[in-house]
């Protein structure tokens, strides 16, 4: 039977914990709506943790790193922290360098949502909630927020987001879950296989934000239209790995097709395979290039490969750059988007 538990932390931090028929479990912080622990079984059926979290739940106070969050209002690099709307100029934190990432340091990771459970015949979940106000973090607009989180009988995870503005606003919502199917961080990414529906790439500088340019896929280790081993793009010294730490933290923008389907990632040892099925029209891959060593973590010490980040969103380089997926939300619309990762085995 489907079920949820809950318990309290300090600070009004709450954890809830769903589990399904199958023993596959999500654990969910109210803080940042962060998902800390992830149960799945292998190919011989032990449960073993496929997401990176803390050993210390009050390290995700400052989460530099995002592990398991929401992010938002808009995901990603906003160029020189500002933008302009409707005529009008918006200036936002720089948290990066010169730049804006991830919302800053009033971002949805950083927020105590309100949380209400639900349990179904074949499912358990949460709905988390939040309003942001008009001017926070340097946005305009008074944004109604709905995450929920729903784990089915058929070993599916689904993120569904809804919002609504009543101001013309930037916003792009996905999740920073840190993957790694080995289980228990047994091993790095590096053998662990990739496949994306995507012909083209967004051009990255040196600091990491979009030139404006679209890159073709074809003859380069961004190239995952057939799955491929991560490996290949962290032993390719090109300029776009380089610029991304050795490794991937670029945008692919989705094929226009009917595939639901749009990334998939397995592990030949653990035999756990995962799809990733959304509407959103891309995703950023990140593959850790950058994670510090030394981080406390469930089940050992953080280092560099160690889990890879299927950020389902829109493009924030749309706000400075024609013919990218588009983040802006206009008052009286609503933004509503979803995507599932679903885990079985090879």
């Amino acid at each position: 039977m489907v079920k949820i538990e809950s318990r309290n932390l300090e600070k009004a931090w709450k954890e809830y914990t769903l589990t399904n028929d199958h023993g596959m479990q999500v654990n969910v912080l109210n803080f940042g709506g962060i998902i800390t622990k992830m149960l799945v079984p292998d190919k011989a059926g032990n449960l073993e943790n496929v997401v990176l979290g803390y050993s210390d739940y009050k390290e995700y106070q400052s989460n530099p790193n995002y592990f398991g969050a929401i992010i938002g209002p808009v995901a990603g690099r906003i160029a020189n922290s500002q933008f302009a709307l409707d005529g009008l100029e918006y200036k936002l934190e720089n948290n990066e360098g010169a730049h804006h990432l991830h919302g800053g340091s009033t971002g949805f990771h950083q927020v105590i949502w309100d949380v209400e459970s639900f349990e179904k015949s074949d499912a358990v979940g949460l709905v988390l909630s939040y309003t942001r106000a008009d001017g926070e973090g340097g946005y305009p607009g008074n944004v109604d927020i709905q995450v929920t989180y729903t784990l089915h009988q058929n070993n599916q995870f689904e993120i569904s987001y809804t919002a609504s503005t009543d101001k013309t606003t930037p916003l792009t919502l996905t999740n920073h879950s840190y993957f790694n199917l080995s289980g228990n961080l047994r091993n790095t990414l590096h053998e662990q296989q990739v496949s994306i529906d995507s012909d083209h790439v967004v051009e990255l500088d040196e600091k990491l934000i979009p030139t404006g340019e679209l890159l073709s896929v074809e003859g380069t280790t961004f190239d995952f239209r057939n799955a491929r081993a991560l490996q290949d793009g962290f032993n390719d010294d090109t300029e776009q790995n380089r610029v991304a730490g050795k490794g991937i933290d670029h945008y692919f923008i989705f094929n226009e097709n009917n595939k639901e389907t749009k990334a998939t990632a397995a592990d030949p040892v653990s035999g756990r395979k995962m799809t990733v099925q959304t509407d959103q029209p891309g995703m950023v891959m990140y593959t850790s290039n950058n994670l510090p060593e030394g981080l406390q973590l469930q089940e050992g010490t953080s280092r560099q490969y160690l889990g890879v980040c299927f950020e389902t969103q829109a493009s924030p380089a749309s706000l400075h750059h024609e013919g990218f997926p588009g983040v802006v939300l206009k008052a009286g619309e609503v933004y509503q988007t979803r995507t599932v990762f679903e885990f079985g085995v090879l």
